[in-house]
């Protein structure tokens, strides 16, 4: 009777392992999508805010001046052709809110433990304006470089990622480019 017990717990002590092998070999479930908010995707009216650009970006090491993003953006933005971009906050469904930051932090931190040297960042902040509640936030690193071609490079790839981001988000691209 002992030995019959004991190859049950055995056999079931190797089914579990066995289980476990497998559990471990299977790709994770992910989890459902959270929705977007509706108001993201019914907006007609869209006014676009220059939050401004930290200082010591411009001239260098980027060229032209600080409304230089908020130009390039709402010139993206416009050829979507998906808003009527309106000229004050009022008349909007959306206000995209655009900062240019250069943040504090740590000199050559220790990636290893979590912290890095900050780089230079957009942020996108989508309000409702209605209601004046952030609905989604986005940001883009800008990329490190040594010369000043590289770095205006950098600053319009980053940017231009945040451009498709958002359209990507607000569903505002031709179908190609989701």
């Amino acid at each position: 009777m002992k030995m019959i017990r004991f190859r049950s717990i055995l056999g079931f002590v190797g089914a579990a392992l066995l289980s476990g092998v497998f559990a471990v070999g299977q790709e994770p479930v992910p989890p459902a999508a959270a929705p977007v908010p509706s108001s993201l995707l019914s907006a007609k009216k869209l006014f676009i805010s220059n939050a401004g650009a930290d200082s010591g970006l411009f001239p260098h090491p980027f060229s032209g001046d600080p409304d230089r993003a908020y130009n390039q953006f709402y010139a993206n933005v416009s050829s979507w052709g998906r808003y009527e971009i309106v000229a004050t906050p009022e008349q909007a469904d959306l206000v995209f809110e655009l900062q240019l930051s250069a943040p504090n932090g740590p000199s050559n931190a220790d990636k290893s433990k979590g912290a890095s040297d900050p780089l230079p960042m957009f942020r996108l902040v989508i309000y409702d304006r209605p209601t004046h509640y952030v609905l989604w936030a986005l940001t883009e690193s800008i990329a490190p470089a040594e010369m000043q071609k590289t770095h205006d490079h950098n600053f319009d790839e980053a940017l231009a990622s945040l451009v498709l981001d958002a359209g990507r988000l607000t569903k505002s691209l031709p179908n190609a480019m989701h």
